[in-house]
């Protein structure tokens, strides 16, 4: 067996981890993406205005980054750029939207942050359409 406190790892064994990281986020997101997609194309622009430039606008954003981003992140495609406006989302969720509330409620989108920096930082992993592309 080998040896757990070693600081090496396996590198096919990481990309199937950001492979499945990426999913797995990706499609949660989804799930809070969706709802809003619906709200913006039933005409119902209810949402917090969270940089003053409007609660349609803000919610524009809201889906491009939860919904495109979230799509692109599954696949792998453009990985660390789809990244960004998944990180400042989150960053939105935690310090603004739930800027006042107990930990309990900001807990999940600090859980998607910090999945979203670790992609960021690790980039998509071998098992992605940018890898493709660089590949070429």
């Amino acid at each position: 067996m080998k040896n757990l406190n070693t600081t090496g790892y396996n590198k096919t064994l990481l990309d199937w981890a950001l492979l499945a990281i990426r999913i797995f986020v990706g499609l949660g997101m989804l799930t809070h993406g969706f709802p809003k997609l619906m709200q913006l194309l039933g005409g119902s622009h209810d949402f917090i205005n969270f940089f003053g430039i409007g609660s349609k606008t803000s919610l524009v954003l809201a889906v491009l980054a939860e919904v495109l981003c979230s799509l692109f992140l599954i696949l792998g495609l453009f990985t660390r750029f789809v990244s960004i406006p998944l990180i400042i989302t989150m960053l939105v969720s935690v310090f603004i939207v739930h800027g006042n509330d107990p930990f309990a409620k900001q807990e999940m989108a600090l859980l998607y942050l910090f999945h979203y920096i670790l992609i960021f930082v690790a980039g998509p992993g071998s098992i992605s359409i940018d890898r493709m592309i660089n590949r070429k």
